[in-house]
């Protein structure tokens, strides 16, 4: 199982972090180590002090596929959660300073909480979806699938070019502006359509 990850997905994130908004899907991944399920803790990692919240919405791919055209890959996946792509800051900044790849900050263990998933058919128009998180009961960020720069199935098409999507893959498919901190102590709510998907603590 393999978690996908796609950056500068949604504009006014990439400009609140003063990066260049992309011409194609910008995707990194995450080992199967950094899933946390069931609403488990996020144990705050001891070699960050700066590690911020991305919430995104994610896709669960239903088969195996690759060089999968956009017109065909809505047929790919039938699930969507919510999920949360933990990023070391301090440790980001640094490696972009020196031109270096970003596992270190992106891909540690725990890194990436998610969701119990809901069938696309429950949800409607999945191209007009909002979701959001909620830090200490505080709404910090919100987002809707129809500012993503590149859509779920275009998405799925780009990936596949270069990488085969397996069934029970992940696709967590960006994050909105308002990305930030959190502490131990910390309570985190995301929802997706006004259903709290997830709700856990920092440690």
């Amino acid at each position: 199982m393999k978690i996908i990850c796609i950056g500068r997905n949604y504009v006014a994130h990439a400009r609140e972090l003063d990066n260049e908004v992309p011409s194609a899907p910008v995707f990194f991944l995450k080992p199967e180590t950094a899933l946390v399920t069931s609403n488990r803790p996020f144990p705050y990692p001891g070699f960050s002090g700066d590690v911020h919240h991305e919430v995104e919405v994610v896709v669960r791919m239903r088969r195996t596929g690759s060089r999968i055209r956009k017109e065909d890959a809505g047929s790919y996946f039938n699930e969507l959660g919510v999920g949360i792509d933990f990023t070391a800051r301090d440790l980001q900044a640094r490696a972009k300073e020196k031109g270096l790849p970003w596992e270190i900050a992106k891909a540690f263990d725990h890194s990436a909480p998610v969701s119990a998933f809901r069938p696309v058919q429950s949800l409607g128009d999945i191209h007009h979806l909002s979701f959001r998180l909620d830090r200490n009961g505080s709404t910090v960020q919100e987002g809707n699938t129809e500012l993503m720069i590149f859509g779920f199935e275009e998405i799925i098409s780009y990936v596949s070019g270069f990488i085969t999507l397996q069934e029970g893959d992940l696709i967590y498919t960006g994050t909105p502006a308002g990305v930030g901190p959190v502490a131990p102590g910390d309570r985190l709510e995301a929802y997706l359509e006004g259903e709290k998907l997830m709700d856990f603590r920092v440690e």
